[in-house]
């Protein structure tokens, strides 16, 4: 029984042409008989990933395959019924044995890979349009080295950090250039070679006379040049996923959201280009005393209803160690003070903020009856609590 093509490559029967290429792209690097000389299990089973790709990467066939099975590619030598208008061409060189009528798998490898071989995008413009140029037109950016991609990673840090700025070591995966080819894509003794598509310009003009378009290379992707013989390491990519580490500065004055840029430190260029930035944007942790409100650091400190009533002095915590404040007699709840300097500093520089110390006056609970009776000895009346006295006046008209 013929086996399962979505099987054979990994991926699910909804999957889009992009994941079949992908996964095709994996397992043929994987099993080519270049990486595993002599092995003959890996042979057959680059035979087979690339039977499966060649039937799901062309629309016509895959309907078909969907709706008869890989018996029928099996029985018509990878044709199916009728023309398909697709497909690699046939091929019968590099490997021994017969491959069933369907395309020899080394070709489909290098239509694959030495097809992505660019990344080439460029913007519209008119004078493409007009195909202005031609012969005598230079070269656009689509032709020299492109910058690596940017990379964006999140880290915590601690409001100390805020402070008094830090340096942190963070481990993340990027992309570097492939030290076997060394960034070209090429396998060893090799090089890209200018594309016969294009003949090195990176565009094809169609149209005639004043309406012409210049559009990119649909076979190197607008780079000029092509692979004929993708490097096994990295599949002709050019460069290949590590893990690395890098030490970053945290300035003082940083907040939640602050991106800081590290030069060079993204991904590695596919083309020789220069590498990408590092882009780290701070968290700041909740801390168990102080919250942050702009550049001033707030703190709420709980006193009895002694102090409240009597005044005292009371030791404060700031972010560089206690300082004593003066609480006036009759304090309220909810009373703010205010420590000049206290606070955080600024990310562009200049003045500190300020610490704001909430007072929070704690009601006494679980008294003894002795207590209690003490409380009531007083004879507090409304005079005692004028804001009690204000609410009654103001709230009187809602109160009848």
């Amino acid at each position: 029984m013929a086996k399962d093509y979505y099987q054979t490559l990994g991926v699910s029967k909804t999957a889009t042409a992009d994941e079949i290429k992908k996964a095709y792209r994996k397992l043929a690097v994987k099993y080519h008989p270049d990486k595993n000389p002599g092995d003959k299990s890996a042979e057959e089973k680059f035979k087979e990933v690339s039977r499966a790709y060649e039937v799901l990467s062309d629309a016509n066939k895959r309907k078909q395959y969907d709706q008869f099975g890989p018996e029928l590619f099996e029985k018509t030598g990878g044709q199916g019924y009728g023309p398909t208008g697709g497909g690699f061409g046939g091929g019968t060189g590099g490997f021994s044995g017969n491959f069933s009528g369907f395309s020899d798998p080394r070709d489909i490898f290098s239509q694959v890979f030495g097809a992505a071989g660019g990344m080439g995008g460029g913007a519209f413009s008119f004078e493409d349009f007009l195909g202005r140029g031609g012969r005598g037109r230079r070269k656009t950016a689509q032709n020299q080295p492109m910058k690596g991609e940017d990379l964006t990673l999140q880290i915590e840090i601690d409001l100390e950090d805020v402070i008094f700025g830090a340096d942190k070591k963070i481990r993340y995966n990027k992309q570097e250039q492939c030290s076997a080819c060394g960034g070209s894509g090429a396998a060893s003794g090799s090089s890209r070679k200018t594309c016969p598509a294009c003949g090195g310009s990176g565009y094809i003009v169609s149209g005639q006379s004043f309406f012409q378009q210049q559009m990119p290379c649909g076979t190197c992707h607008g780079t000029g040049t092509v692979i004929t013989r993708p490097c096994m390491e990295c599949g002709g990519e050019g460069v290949r996923n590590v893990e690395t580490e890098v030490q970053i500065h945290i300035p003082p004055g940083v907040d939640s959201g602050s991106k800081l840029r590290v030069s060079g430190k993204g991904n590695a260029a596919p083309n020789g280009g220069s590498n990408g930035d590092l882009y780290v944007i701070t968290q700041v942790r909740p801390h168990a005393v102080f919250s942050r409100e702009g550049q001033n650091i707030i703190c709420n400190l709980p006193i009895t209803l002694d102090c409240a009533i009597n005044g005292s002095i009371a030791d404060v915590p700031t972010i560089t160690g206690k300082t004593r404040v003066k609480i006036a007699a009759g304090t309220q709840n909810g009373a703010v003070l205010r420590l000049r300097g206290k606070g955080l500093p600024s990310l562009k520089g200049g003045e500190r903020g300020d610490q704001l110390v909430h007072i929070q006056v704690e009601t006494p609970s679980n008294l003894t009856s002795a207590q209690k009776e003490a409380l009531n000895e007083l004879h507090l009346t409304d005079s005692n609590y004028p804001g009690i006295s204000d609410f009654r006046r103001k709230a009187a008209n809602f109160m009848k």
